[in-house]
């Protein structure tokens, strides 16, 4: 059996394991030093932020059975793609695919907020109204199928390594619950981190209330993106304990914490306040 095949017949297991994993970890580190208090019980927010979870699992293995890392063995059987007529060696290939799909996914996400009927779809992360380990994986089901379809385009013209769709995709899941997590981490720590990489206390910004807050510090993986295109905002205007977490148009939490609501949230009238707004941070340094 080759590389390319045992990596295709593992996949599931090998993502699962790594899941599970990461949100066991995450999920007792945020009960034992949680950042902040949460607004809601987690039985009613756990509940059906993973509810969300098992249905997007379920669309994606319905409707796209063999995901990412099949498209991508599909493109190099065929040699397609950028990679694939460069012939590189995995060694320079596979940081190459990370760092290109990294960018990929920081655009996308600067998109899904500056165009209004896909920033419908992406209000559903953010109307979350606490900020844990499940707001990670908290998304519209149709923002799922889009997201797969744009990482699809990405692997038939850039042509990676098997492994290194793999790598990502198990990144990208692992990153997700770790800077969603409502943990902290020590100051000095922190910002040694996020030189490189996003931190829970960068992330969370991202989900403030304040749209000179709300849009910006868009990386999931590596910080550098929000620097060099001039999203980065260091830290929340009224500090981490005494942010507002959500949108603005929803004073009632409840209402977008039970599935049926997540599903029709992007048919709720948009906000002035949370919409995009081409704007500058009042401090980006604070």
């Amino acid at each position: 059996m080759s590389w390319d095949s045992w990596l295709l017949q593992h996949e599931v297991p090998l993502r699962l394991s790594a899941f599970f994993g990461i949100f066991m970890l995450m999920a007792g580190w945020e009960l034992l030093r949680p950042r902040r208090v949460l607004r809601l019980g987690k039985l009613l927010r756990w509940g059906n932020n993973i509810a969300l979870v098992f249905l997007n699992s379920a669309l994606l293995r319905l409707l796209f059975p063999t995901a990412a890392i099949g498209m991508a063995l599909w493109v190099q059987e065929q040699q397609w793609g950028l990679l694939n007529q460069l012939d590189l060696p995995l060694w320079l290939g596979v940081p190459l695919t990370l760092l290109l799909l990294d960018l990929l996914i920081y655009w996308q996400h600067r998109l899904f907020h500056r165009i209004p009927l896909l920033w419908r779809l992406h209000r559903v992360h953010h109307a979350d109204p606490d900020y844990d380990v499940t707001t990670g994986a908290r998304f519209h089901p149709l923002e799922i199928l889009l997201s797969m379809l744009i990482k699809f385009a990405a692997i038939l013209l850039l042509g990676p390594p098997l492994v290194a769709v793999l790598l990502f995709e198990v990144i990208l899941n692992a990153m997700a619950m770790f800077n969603h997590g409502n943990v902290g981490l020590p100051e000095t720590l922190d910002k040694w981190l996020r030189r490189g990489l996003v931190t829970p206390d960068m992330h969370r910004v991202h989900h403030s209330v304040r749209s000179d807050e709300m849009h910006f510090n868009f990386g999931f993986n590596l910080s550098i993106w929000d620097r060099l295109f001039s999203s980065y905002v260091a830290q929340p205007n009224q500090g981490h304990q005494q942010m507002q977490i959500g949108l603005p148009e929803l004073d009632q939490p409840k209402d977008v914490s039970w599935l049926p609501g997540i599903l029709l949230l992007p048919l709720k009238p948009l906000s002035s306040v949370s919409r995009y707004k081409a704007s500058e941070p009042s401090d980006p340094a604070r």
